[in-house]
């Protein structure tokens, strides 16, 4: 397969640069389709539309604090208390001169009080309060306005937002009873390699457990998506060709292994021969060089390299990007954050790497082995540390970027 004239073309073509490759793959991400969706069932989905707001809320003054509502206007006091407001129970009526209710954190501020005065603050006897504390300063201190956390028609939340759980309450709150969301993504993960077999199944020496397609399928997960995994299917073109033809209904093929050019990587020659468009590229990172994007119809395959650190780097830069853009993510890219060195690290080569680390919330310290086919330091890693290409030597200390390693 090395002497096609189109595999030794992409073979010497120069590497794409991480943001080069990440724009061409999210241009070519297809939308999936949009559906209806009750809004405590839309955890992890992406918004369709602009959230804005179906109700005021609150809907009425409300009191921050146990204690009293009456008239500043009646200060010093006292007042004689007439009633009760409580959550669920408002006072039924305005207050009179020198009247006061007893209210409940949560309850509706009656009308004409502008003052809560809390229970610290104040003295019951009989049926008469009496301030014996300080009464609150500005006088509306302990009453949460109308309209406080948001009023009708106010934009709450942006189209592409994720919805978490503070997102789905605040859906709520402010009306929804249904939200617009792109569908659940169905996933195809395909493992390939004569060397995979089954975990659990007795092995040969030449032999490995298929590890990475449970790893990539394991990474999606945190995203709304139906996953189905093939293999480890070996390396012959009418193995291969029956994977793609199983998964000829996902949105998403995503592969690991065979996607270079070496005489045994036999992705290329099965996509072509499955009637998919290749656009293949290199990018210039370690782990992860090797990289295949293919088109069938509205379908889109990503071909992953097979090293499982690799897999992995490739995964959390590439596919997962390209399934929150398919699913409609406003900022589909992960973002670096700063870190601290615990100990030097030395300068970068001709590649962009992301080197496997722990951080502790203030030190990152770089795993002491990088090797792209180990799963120890993956398993260890709760980050990658960038480490740019012919970047300068870092000492123990320096600041460094750092992607965090979250998919809950």
């Amino acid at each position: 397969m090395a002497t096609d004239p189109a595999v030794l073309k992409a073979a010497h073509t120069p590497p794409l640069s991480l943001p080069e490759a990440q724009a061409r793959l999210l241009a070519l991400a297809p939308l999936v389709p949009t559906e209806q969706r009750p809004v405590d069932d839309c955890r992890g989905y992406y918004l369709c539309h602009d959230l804005t707001a179906l109700r005021t809320q609150p809907a009425a003054p409300l009191s921050a604090m146990d204690g009293f509502a009456l008239r500043s206007g009646d200060l010093p006091g006292p007042w004689c208390i007439v009633g009760e407001s409580a959550a669920g129970r408002p006072f039924d009526r305005s207050l009179g001169t020198g009247e006061a209710v007893r209210i409940s954190t949560g309850a509706v501020v009656p009308p004409d009080a502008d003052m809560v005065l809390i229970k610290e603050d104040a003295t019951v006897e009989g049926v008469r309060v009496h301030l014996t504390g300080m009464a609150p300063d500005p006088t509306e201190r302990h009453i949460r306005p109308r309209g406080m956390d948001f009023a009708q028609d106010k934009l709450l939340l942006s189209a592409g937002t994720r919805l978490g759980p503070a997102q789905i309450a605040l859906a709520i709150a402010a009306g929804h009873e249904t939200l617009t969301v792109r569908r659940a993504l169905d996933l195809v993960v395909i493992d390939s390699g004569d060397e995979l077999a089954v975990p659990g199944t007795s092995l040969l020496p030449h032999q490995i457990p298929a590890s990475n397609g449970p790893m990539l399928a394991a990474m999606a997960a945190s995203q709304p998506v139906r996953i189905r995994r093939i293999g480890p299917v070996p390396d012959r073109l009418d193995a291969l060709a029956d994977a793609f033809a199983q998964a000829a209904g996902a949105d998403l093929i995503v592969t690991s292994g065979g996607a270079s050019v070496g005489d045994h990587d036999l992705l290329r020659p099965a996509l072509e021969a499955a009637g998919a468009t290749i656009d293949f590229w290199r990018v210039g990172i370690k782990p992860g060089k090797p990289l295949m994007v293919a088109r069938r119809g509205a379908q889109l395959i990503l071909g992953l390299p097979g090293n499982p650190a690799a897999s992995f780097v490739t995964g959390f830069l590439f596919m997962l990007p390209l399934m929150r853009a398919s699913l409609g993510a406003a900022e589909p890219l992960p973002r670096t954050t700063a870190a601290l060195l615990a100990e030097p690290m030395t300068a970068g080569g001709s590649r962009q790497e992301f080197l496997r680390a722990h951080w502790d919330g203030r030190l990152v310290t770089l795993d002491s082995l990088q090797d792209s086919g180990a799963l120890g330091p993956l398993a260890r890693a709760n980050a990658l540390v960038v480490r740019d290409a012919r970047s300068p030597a870092v000492p123990a200390g320096g600041e460094v970027p750092v992607y965090l390693l979250d998919f809950g």
